[in-house]
This record gives C-alpha cells, structure tokens and sequence, in this order.
C-alpha cells in the first residue's frame, strides 16, 4: 500500500515529503486515515539519535487518531468509520507473562514500537504516524470516545497513558499528596488525571511562567525549583512524585521532598543518567521508580475515563509543513503543551 508522510533521511536531518509501502492489510489488520498525530519529546530524541539504535529514513510518530477506512475479513472489534487511536507500539509476542496480563508495553521480547522498530516478521520496518495512513493488527487499535475531539485525543494515547499509569498504580487519590515535575507536554495531563483522582497537587516547575496555567488545569500549589528555599519548604511533603522531564536533575534533592514510604517515579527520558545518593532513600524508606505507558486495556481504561472526565490535552494544531519549526520550539518549551499535526495539510505538501 503506497502512502507517503513525512520523514528524517538522517540522524538530526530535517524532515521532508517522504512516499514508502505499507503492508497490504491481513485478515486481523484494521487500515485507518490518520487525521492527527502529536508531536512527543521522544520523536526528537529519536530523529537525532540520542538514544541510540536510530534508522533511516524515519517517519516518527505515535500519538495517532484517525478513522478506520477498512477492516480485515476477520476482524471484530472495528468497522468502517470509527475513530480510532495507535500509541507507542503496534504488536507483541503475546506469550510472555507481561503480554497475557495486559502489560504489552512490558514484553519479554520487547512490544513492537509504532516506528524506528521491526515488525515481528524480523524485517519489515515500522513507520509512524507523520503520514496519511496506518496498518495494524485490531488487538493494538484504541477506540477514541465520542466526547473528545480527535486533536485533543491524539497527545493522550502517549502523554495521557504515561501519566495515567503510574497515578493509577501508585494510588493517586484522596489525601494524596502529588507533585508533578514539569508542566509540558507530560505534566500538564498529569495535573488534570491527578486532579480528578482527589489528590492534592502540587507543581514543581523552573520558573512560576505557566502558575496560572496549572491552577486552571488543577494544580492546588505551584513552586519554583530555581528558588533554593523550595526545596527546604516542602521538605518531606510529598507521597508521589512524578517526574516527567527529559532534563538531568539533582535526584537527591527530589527524593528529599517525600514522606515516609513516599515514591518518585520517573517518566521523562534524559539523554544522560543521573547519579543517585543512597543516603536520600534509607533516610526515611524511600522509593525510585519508573514506569513507561500502558498496556492496550489499561490504555483504553484511560481513554474511557477522560471522556468521563471532560479530560484532553491541551494542543496547538500545526500543518505538517511546520513539523521542523515545531521541534526547535519543542526544545525551547515553547508551546502550551503539546504541537498536533493536522493530517489535511499532508494534501497541500
């Protein structure tokens, strides 16, 4: 299936008008008209090669929404003309004990990656979601509720998951006290789920810029980590802490900040590691984790629980064309919060 989008020829290139094959769709395969795709930290991460393991030519993306154009002679759980959502990862094994508890992100083998990865054939490359259609087995389709708009819902199958999963599985709630490091692209999702889960949430970002942004969006306090006082007031404060930057920090001034049998749990990705203290975890039974997305059901689980909730992020829609513009910005934080491509202007390029 011949389809064409927009992808990086080399590590740190810019990307450009691109045409490449998709696979004919199988039985169990659902085609989708991709309409929006946003823009992740990751992507950038990726298309220069920060971590590692990067191909070429890359057609980034995995924060999809669409609508299904055509449905394999098997498949059940979609028809033509509904909307639909791809995230992180497009297959699994689906043998190892991850997979059967609906932890697919967790795979043994490793769940295959919406792009930058190979099909589990062993050889045909993955594409994603900067382009105008997708392929892919029904198992790893969302559905998208009605109440939330497609733009709106595109940053949620990335950003919505990574934060919903560990506020979930940490217990975020009533009498819980949550901060969030960072109001981007991550943290700004994280300050609405946890709001709507009952807890009390506190923001921890470089500067008080997006203050009035996070009291909208949720966030009971708001404190500046540039100011050195910060971190002597809200001392011990904390049950959860969730860290959605891709920036090297002092971990230890972090972990300083919870309680008793408090937890920090790491989402964002930085280019380098962090030294760790053990000093700042025995001192009073601390805990560091990380966590990374969801699987399918809990995926869903959260899709369906932000249309509930009225809950999507907040977005600025961009043509393709400014794709490369978008990631110098991305790098600046200059966008509230997250850039969406508007698919159409595929049509125009």
């Amino acid at each position: 299936m011949q389809v064409v989008g927009y992808a990086a020829k080399k590590a740190r290139g810019e990307l450009a008008l691109f045409s490449f094959e998709r696979r004919e769709p199988r039985p169990r395969d659902v085609v989708i008209d991709i309409k929006y795709c946003g823009i992740c930290h990751s992507d950038i991460h990726q298309v220069n090669d920060e971590w590692g393991g990067s191909t070429f030519p890359m057609v980034p993306g995995h924060e999809i929404t669409g609508i299904v154009s055509e449905v394999g002679s098997q498949v059940k759980r979609f028809s033509v003309g509904d909307r639909v959502g791809i995230g992180c990862f497009v297959d699994s094994c689906r043998r190892c004990s991850p997979c059967r508890r609906g932890l697919e992100q967790y795979c043994v083998e490793g769940a295959t990656l919406t792009y930058n990865a190979v099909e589990r054939d062993g050889k045909t490359r993955t594409q994603g979601g900067y382009s105008n259609k997708i392929v892919v087995n029904e198992r790893y389709v969302l559905h998208i509720p009605a109440k939330i708009p497609l733009d709106r819902a595109a940053p949620l199958l990335c950003a919505g998951i990574t934060l919903y999963s560990p506020l979930v599985h940490w217990k975020a709630g009533p009498r819980k006290r949550v901060a969030i490091i960072g109001l981007g692209g991550l943290g700004h999702i994280g300050v609405k789920l946890a709001h709507s889960l009952g807890a009390h949430v506190t923001v921890l970002s470089h500067s008080l810029r997006k203050q009035d942004d996070a009291k909208k969006m949720g966030a009971n306090e708001f404190y500046s980590t540039s100011d050195p006082d910060t971190f002597r007031k809200l001392k011990g404060s904390f049950d959860l802490i969730i860290n959605t930057v891709s920036a090297e920090l002092d971990l230890n001034r972090y972990l300083e900040l919870l309680s008793l049998d408090g937890t920090m749990v790491i989402v964002g990705l930085p280019e380098k590691e962090m030294p760790l203290g053990a000093f700042s975890l025995i001192s009073a039974r601390r805990s560091l984790a990380g966590s990374v997305i969801g699987g399918i059901k809990e995926t869903q689980e959260m899709l369906d629980y932000c249309g509930k909730k009225g809950i999507a992020s907040e977005i600025e829609l961009i043509p393709i064309s400014k794709v490369n513009e978008a990631y110098q910005r991305v790098l600046k934080s200059d966008v509230r919060y997250r850039f969406v491509i508007d698919m159409k202007s595929l049509e125009q390029s």
